[in-house]
Parts: structure tokens; C-alpha cells; sequence
């Protein structure tokens, strides 16, 4: 009798002693390549601070990326849209509770005539 017979599933086979090995021998991989690693790292000295080819780092403030500069070529090309958007958006929610309530009876309605 074989003894895996129980185990075919009609899409393949499940073998647990399989994947344990593979496991096992993934792990021990793993734990030889960390292994090769630097082992004179120590935590909380110059190693920790980032190679900028002799430079000293700058204040976070001055390396700080603003969002206007990161976005400024999409919010350009789409000047028309934004131009019409923002006067809208009041920042208050009732208002944004009434353009939602709108929108969904418009929706409402259009699906109520096409049916």
C-alpha cells in the first residue's frame, strides 16, 4: 500500500516531510550567508551614520524635499483640473456630505431611468 496515496489531491501531491527539508535547508542557507556578513559592526558608533563621500550630513531640515517641489511638473499639467478643484474644496465636511449625497442621487437617478 503506498503511502502517500492519501495525500493526492488531483491538483499534486502534499508531502510535509518535503517542505520541512526544504525549510530546514532554506534556514541553514540563510544562517551561512548572515554568517559571511561584517562582524565588526557595532551598534551606535560611526558605522550607523551614512556614507556621503566624506561629507558631513546635513541638517534633515535642509535635504527636506517639500511637496510642492516633488509634485510641481503634475500639478502643472493638470493646472486646468486643479484650477477648477480647489475653490470647491472648502475644507468644511458639510459640504463634502452634500456634494456625496448629490452625486449619489444623480447616480441613483440616471440608474432608475436606464432600467
Amino acid at each position: 500500500m503506498d503511502m502517500s496515496a492519501p495525500l493526492l489531491t488531483g491538483y499534486g501531491i502534499w508531502v510535509p516531510v518535503a517542505w520541512l527539508a526544504a525549510s530546514v535547508v532554506a534556514g541553514i542557507v540563510i544562517y551561512l550567508l548572515w554568517k559571511t556578513g561584517e562582524s565588526s559592526y557595532k551598534k551606535g558608533t560611526e558605522l550607523e551614520r551614512p556614507y556621503l563621500s566624506g561629507n558631513m550630513e546635513p541638517e534633515k531640515g535642509a535635504v527636506h524635499v517639500r511637496a510642492s517641489n516633488l509634485y510641481w511638473g503634475f500639478l502643472q499639467a493638470l493646472k486646468g483640473y486643479y484650477d477648477v478643484l480647489v475653490p470647491v474644496h472648502t475644507g468644511v465636511l458639510t459640504d463634502y456630505m452634500i456634494w456625496f449625497v448629490a452625486v449619489t442621487a444623480a447616480i441613483l437617478v440616471f440608474v432608475g431611468v436606464l432600467s
